[in-house]
């Protein structure tokens, strides 16, 4: 580690990575276009001006990273019904704090919250827990939103409620997969993409094994990389470095923290928990296995279950809003006919500008 702090301090470093980018795009006879799955990386890459530095034929794209940008509206439309007295009673809903301003199709979180939903903003599931604990009368609801990084804990949580005999505690499943993702944008028709930079966060759960489909079955190199400038030029280089000289492996730049089989316990955990499902995703569809659902001992901890959920009626995506095809990598932000007018920070039409790792808020922030 003090080895790399060292490294970062010195400007030679990264020039010599961007040399080395350079030099392998260099080599390349085509353009290539690289992904980045995660949104830490995108506000990274944006706040430093990645982009920039690289060379005129090496693109590189935001995919579906952001677990609140590809939360689907018909989860978004349920989520936010809990807080209607006449659907979720007088429940207290928890939730992480991006999701407070995601646009359903009707309202949202935060304007339930201001018509006096009690909607409360927390960073771990265990404060819900403690709240169902301190008010066994009232149902408290924890919206379940992320990838492999956070379900664990919720996971952890169902486990803790359970012990403590608490009844009222349940949890809305919106949780993503990330492997099944990345199978679908490789098998959809209308994406093209030459290599993943692999997300730190979700890595460390899943380890670096993972992704040995991808670059096996489809040919696609991938590299895991950290979340400071030097992780994400050492991660892109290596990236074109493979793809100049034909190779399609899978390379981890973030050995200080990821490891080869990744969290075991923490995945045992979730799967104790969840199972495998079938799960839409904005912009993607639904996909295969890329859900997390409860498995039948836990079924009472399930709030679609408990409060009818799938009966709630639901809405459509804006319209004019390109979160789908942005979280694809088809579109860059300001291709959206909506950025930067009616779509803002301030006034967001879509999920991918609400989010503080949206490619769309990233890009407003730091390229407008």
């Amino acid at each position: 580690m003090m080895k790399y702090l060292d490294e970062f301090r010195d400007p030679g470093v990264a020039t010599a990575l961007v040399g080395r980018i350079r030099d392998a795009a260099s080599r390349l006879d085509r353009p290539v276009k690289l992904m980045e799955i995660c949104g830490s990386h995108t506000v990274a890459i944006f706040r430093t001006g990645i982009k920039s530095l690289l060379p005129e034929n090496i693109t590189l794209v935001s995919g579906p990273g952001c677990p609140v940008c590809v939360t689907a509206m018909d989860d978004m439309d349920r989520m936010i019904a809990l807080a209607d007295p006449a659907v979720g009673g007088k429940s207290i809903i928890a939730t992480f704090g991006d999701m407070l301003r995601v646009p359903g199709t009707w309202t949202s979180l935060e304007s339930r919250r201001a018509e006096g939903a009690d909607v409360r903003v927390t960073t771990t599931p265990l404060d819900a827990v403690q709240w169902a604990r301190e008010e066994p009368g009232r149902p408290v609801v924890f919206l379940g939103v992320g990838f492999e990084t956070t379900s664990p804990t919720i996971a952890a949580s169902v486990l803790r409620a359970r012990q403590s005999g608490l009844d009222n505690f349940t949890v809305y499943p919106a949780f993503k997969l990330l492997p099944p993702a990345l199978t679908a944008l490789l098998e959809a028709p209308d994406v093209a993409l030459d290599g993943f930079l692999c997300p730190g966060h979700v890595s460390v759960m899943l380890g670096a094994a993972a992704y040995r489909p991808f670059a096996s079955r489809y040919g696609k190199p991938c590299v895991i990389a950290g979340f400071e400038p030097l992780d994400i030029l050492h991660g892109i280089s290596m990236l074109c470095d493979m793809l100049a000289d034909n190779l399609h492996e899978v390379r981890n730049s973030y050995g200080r923290a990821v490891t080869q089989q990744g969290n075991t316990k923490a995945m045992e955990t979730l799967m104790e928990v969840f199972e495998p499902c079938d799960t839409p995703w904005r912009g993607l569809g639904i996909i295969p296995g890329s859900g997390l659902s409860f498995r039948g001992e836990f079924a009472d901890f399930d709030a679609v279950r408990r409060f009818g959920l799938s009966s709630v009626p639901v809405g459509t995506e804006p319209a004019g809003c390109a979160c789908g095809q942005v979280l694809r990598g088809n579109m860059d932000p300001p291709q959206c006919p909506l950025f930067a007018s009616a779509c803002t920070p301030e006034s967001p039409v879509g999920s991918c500008m609400v989010s503080s790792e949206g490619s769309c808020a990233a890009w407003y922030r730091y390229s407008t």
